[in-house]
């Protein structure tokens, strides 16, 4: 099992030059990959990497989903898993919900349309992640209950590029009625 990778804190530092006001030091605790999986088939076990090659239009290289549609990747918040965890009454192993990608926190979008960077692909929010039966059999009873809207998201891949673990994710923020990508905003 490939261990789970913490947070990143970085520090932005914005000049009285870059904006009006003062100058301001923040520190954003940004998102990163805690743990990638893939499953070469349906109904096979995941298996644990440190790096995957997303590919655009076809999702990541090896996994059962590679080539779909529109269900090329899927993601989820280790924050949520441990949400879940509470309500479930036991740990709940990244590995077992079948996600391709567990980031460490922050909650994953789920309105389609939204982006998400991750390196340097770019995915596609499609639709919620619901969970499945074979949860209740692969974690335990009651485990797709205790996962019910903490399953993450379904997307797809509009940029390619190698995820490892440690990666930085960047979620989308809301800028008036543009939705951009990209580093956290200081405030």
């Amino acid at each position: 099992m490939v261990p789970l990778v913490p947070s990143h804190s970085v520090i932005c530092h914005t000049s009285a030059a870059a904006l009006p006001g003062p100058a301001t030091v923040a520190i954003v605790n940004v998102p990163v990959v805690s743990a990638l999986h893939v499953a070469p088939g349906r109904r096979l076990p995941t298996r644990s990497v440190e790096s995957v090659e997303i590919v655009q239009a076809r999702g990541i290289v090896g996994d059962r989903y590679e080539g779909a549609k529109h269900r090329q990747v899927s993601i989820q918040s280790l924050e949520a898993i441990r949400e879940a965890e509470a309500d479930f009454g036991a740990p709940i192993d990244p590995g077992s919900t079948r996600r391709n990608i567990t980031i460490s926190h922050g909650a994953v979008p789920t309105e389609p349309g939204a982006l998400i960077r991750i390196g340097t692909a770019v995915l596609e929010v499609v639709r919620v992640a619901a969970p499945c039966k074979l949860l209740d059999d692969a974690i335990g009873p009651n485990a797709q209950h205790a996962l019910r809207r903490r399953a993450g998201s379904i997307c797809r891949v509009l940029e390619s590029g190698v995820v490892s673990t440690g990666d930085e994710v960047h979620l989308p923020e809301l800028v008036g009625d543009d939705r951009k990508i990209g580093p956290p905003r200081t405030r």
